[in-house]
């Protein structure tokens, strides 16, 4: 109606003044486009509206806490419709929400998420680790499925004002933390594929404890290359909830056989890629003979994993060994093993930080993993132990890491 409008306006000018009405009705458009298209609305952490539980449930003690089964008193919501931007933050009492069915969520995976934790550091303040990286991963998830962006800092202001609201959920203790789930998904009532006009991100958190009570538990393996959980092009590197319900399936077939995960393989040489939902880790001699840390290369197929950056970052600050982001095979790693240079090896993620392993079943064989030869009684390694306790202690505020990786809430 409008374009009607204008070359209605454009032909009478044309007639009075003799003027091109295509030119005319060019420069009417162009200039109603300062005034026709509003700028959508930020995520904006100084619009919080806080409304919190007026009903406090009981906490448990810390001896008796399972990982996600607990849950705080509140949550963070935002929602986001297409044309107007973000809506008001608010932290409210922890609850169901309320979707149509046709939600676009439902159908079609419009879903991603972080995983990260905050700490209570000997002092009684709360830290978070390397929250920063969380935002920009979140952030790139969310664009890979045409979700909407968002402020990275607003985010991260919003989550350490709902740390402040929740705060006695936190609990103390070394190895004891809060885990935060920041989740967007798409919420438009729709059976139609395409990109979703409306969204929510939601936050919720969950008091957890060590991820091995007992001490360090190393894990075998199954090499499992039929089922592949990446692919070139694929999603891999995004944090979206289609990524882990297919490698559900492939999980249980190996409990069944007596493996607590799966080693993902990829192409006709079998690749390395993640150890379960965790980023791969080998500490072995090269061909060279030198000493290595090697994790697969981030080639669009691996998720930038947090606590591996931090472990790269960290192992080479130390310059006591060759730290590499490269392509390997099983049959580099059964070639290691025949000739004894697999020192040893870990899955890393934030759950766990880092989870050693002692074995890899893979075409019909056996490879049997180093731990720690001083100790026979060991379950992990000296490397893995040491990155261990030093991220930990970086996380908890015992040891000031490098800049922008423990920040104060």
């Amino acid at each position: 109606m409008f374009v009607q409008r204008a070359m209605r306006q454009a032909t009478k000018a044309q007639t009075i003044l003799g003027a091109s009405p295509s030119k005319y009705a060019a420069k009417v458009l162009s200039s109603s486009r300062l005034y026709s298209t509003p700028a959508l609305a930020p995520l904006d952490a100084s619009k919080l509206e806080i409304n919190p539980s007026k009903n406090q449930k009981a906490l448990q003690e810390n001896s008796q806490l399972v990982f996600g089964k607990t849950f705080t008193d509140n949550m963070l919501t935002i929602e986001w419709e297409a044309g107007k931007g973000w809506g008001v933050p608010q932290i409210k009492e922890y609850g169901k929400l309320q979707l149509d069915p046709s939600a676009v969520v439902f159908h079609y995976a419009f879903e991603c998420f972080e995983g990260m934790k905050a700490y209570k550091d000997k002092d009684g303040k709360t830290r978070l680790f390397r929250p920063d990286m969380n935002m920009k991963r979140f952030n790139r998830s969310a664009q890979r499925i045409a979700l909407p962006s968002f402020e990275d800092e607003e985010l991260t202001k919003l989550i350490s004002e709902f740390l402040k609201v929740d705060d006695r959920w936190i609990p103390k203790g070394r190895g004891y933390s809060l885990y935060l789930r920041p989740t967007m998904i798409g919420t438009q009532e729709s059976l139609g594929v395409g990109a979703s006009n409306k969204a929510m991100i939601f936050v919720i958190a969950s008091p957890v404890g060590p991820y091995f009570p007992s001490g360090f538990a190393a894990v075998n393996l199954l090499a499992t290359s039929e089922k592949v959980r990446a692919w070139p092009g694929g999603t891999g590197d995004a944090k979206v909830g289609g990524n882990y319900a297919p490698c559900i399936k492939p999980q249980l077939d190996a409990n069944k056989e007596g493996f607590q995960q799966n080693l993902w393989l990829f192409g006709p040489d079998h690749q390395v890629t993640e150890v379960g939902t965790m980023n791969c880790f080998v500490f072995w001699k090269n061909e060279k003979g030198e000493k290595e840390l090697v994790t697969p290369e981030l080639d669009g197929s691996i998720l930038p994993g947090v606590t591996r950056d931090s472990i790269l970052n960290l192992t080479r600050s130390w310059g006591e060994f060759k730290v590499s982001e490269r392509r390997f095979t099983m049959s580099d790693l059964v070639k290691a093993d025949k000739e004894g240079r697999i020192i040893e090896m870990f899955g890393a993620g934030t759950a766990c930080i880092v989870c050693p392993i002692k074995k890899i079943h893979y075409d019909g064989h056996d490879i049997h993993v180093p731990l720690d030869p001083s100790d026979k009684t060991s379950q992990a390694g000296k490397l893995t132990k040491r990155i261990n306790d030093s991220i930990m202690d970086i996380q908890y505020g015992d040891v000031e890491g490098p800049k922008g990786w423990s920040v104060v809430v």
